[in-house]
């Protein structure tokens, strides 16, 4: 990225690379600047909420920099919340670099620090409802089908659009799919 005729070398999750306009358009990211002993790096995320979270797993042991990234870039800060308020660790285990141990120290560690983060934001307190485990399992069943987590969590995001109502889980998974 250039700015002020300067350039900088960026890393960003997958997802906001998706989100990214044509070459020489102006964009706005979110960085967080991480200095470390031999080296010095820019993370750049499409919204703040992704960079907060970043930051927040790197506050977790055993999750560095490259990992959170992968996080954040293979599953939505939603879908996310759901997993560890769920102790859905199959499902985090799916993603790049998430083994099952670090799995289960994420859901042990990150659902005291949403707690905490919902206390601080009164506007936007953490919620996790009874149709949250149907999306839950909807999105697993298209992970294990082998779509990836983002394309599967916009299927599933456009089905519920579609049935707002919908409590049948095949019936879900077949709305998510024909939106695929």
């Amino acid at each position: 990225m250039e700015t002020a005729g300067i350039g900088y070398r960026l890393t960003i999750p997958l997802n906001t690379y998706t989100k990214l306009p044509a070459l020489k358009s102006p964009v706005e990211l979110y960085l967080s600047h991480i200095v470390r002993e031999d080296s010095e790096a820019l993370y750049a995320f499409a919204s703040k909420e992704e960079r907060d979270l970043f930051e927040v797993l790197l506050t977790i042991s055993g999750i560095g920099p490259k990992t959170a990234v992968a996080i954040i870039g293979h599953i939505d800060i939603s879908s996310f919340q759901r997993a560890i308020a769920a102790s859905d660790t199959r499902l985090l285990s799916k993603i790049p670099g998430i083994g099952k141990k670090t799995a289960e120290r994420l859901v042990i560690e990150m659902r005291d620090k949403f707690k905490t983060y919902a206390k601080k934001e009164k506007g936007a307190p953490l919620s996790f409802g009874a149709g949250d485990l149907l999306l839950s399992d909807a999105l697993n069943a298209l992970i294990n089908l082998g779509y990836a987590p983002i394309e599967a969590q916009k299927a599933i995001a456009a089905a519920m659009e579609e049935k707002k109502e919908e409590t049948d889980l095949g019936r879900l998974i077949t709305t998510a799919l024909q939106k695929m």
